[in-house]
């Protein structure tokens, strides 16, 4: 891994991914659209490990931005060998009275971004024999928790399509899917949960960690902690009808 490139890097998980890659010895090049944390964070890393650190401050859900970032991902003379798609937000409405644009948008930086992103990262790492894809899904992708749980299961579904594809190329694909995490995540989608017990919530550092070296073992799908991992186990084998019904429930007791 020489270069790795971090989508939703100024912030949360996406933050702690770039500083663990740096930590390693790798450059990264960090994208997000708040240029000034990415500034702060690539100044912080520099300092800190003695690495470059490239700043790109993008729009993701704009298509000219993303693919100006595609463009750099898919450089020839700059080659990024790790591809982080990190970049994504909570989705914390009910789909047929919420805001179609909010949906839409979610698409777009949950989904398009990451097609377009590992396309442009595909090709060239192939062609090189070597390379990485790491793209940030979630546990909900296993289960049925309103759109957000739809468009998590693409990304993972799609890292093991993916991964299938690149098999015996030398290039890896892995979907992480973390639980929750002390970030800035659900806040911003206005989501409290403040029942829930300590033992769900992950450190995003710990996150990080883990989820690298899963990439490094070239694992496909990556489950932070025991208690997640279980989860993910039982939700992969419990049937479709019940588990409809287990979110029925529980999207009743929220209301």
């Amino acid at each position: 891994m020489g270069t790795a490139l971090v989508t939703g890097a100024s912030a949360g998980l996406g933050r702690a991914l770039a500083i663990e890659i740096a930590a390693r010895g790798h450059d990264v090049v960090l994208v997000a659209r708040d240029e000034a944390r990415l500034q702060e964070l690539a100044q912080d890393i520099t300092r800190r490990y003695a690495v470059r650190a490239d700043v790109m401050s993008a729009d993701l859900a704009d298509r000219a931005q993303l693919q100006t970032v595609a463009d750099r991902i898919s450089e020839v003379d700059r080659p990024i060998d790790l591809l982080v798609n990190n970049t994504g937000f909570g989705i914390n409405n009910d789909f047929s009275t919420g805001d179609l644009a909010t949906e839409e948008r979610a698409v777009d930086v949950m989904i398009r971004s990451v097609l377009v992103a590992s396309h442009a990262a595909a090709g060239p790492m192939r062609a090189r024999g070597h390379g990485a894809i790491l793209n940030v899904s979630s546990v909900a992708s296993f289960a049925v928790m309103g759109t957000y749980s739809a468009i998590k299961a693409w990304t993972t579904t799609f890292s093991e399509v993916l991964a299938v594809e690149l098999s015996g190329t030398g290039v890896t694909v892995t979907a992480l899917c973390p639980g929750l995490i002390h970030t800035e995540f659900h806040d911003r989608a206005h989501m409290h949960m403040p029942d829930l017990p300590q033992r769900l919530w992950l450190d995003a550092h710990r996150v990080a960690q883990d989820a690298l070296d899963d990439v490094a073992a070239g694992k496909v799908i990556s489950v932070p902690s025991a208690e997640y991992k279980a989860m993910s186990s039982a939700l992969r084998v419990v049937p479709r009808p019940l588990l409809r019904k287990m979110s029925r429930r529980m999207s009743t007791s929220r209301r």
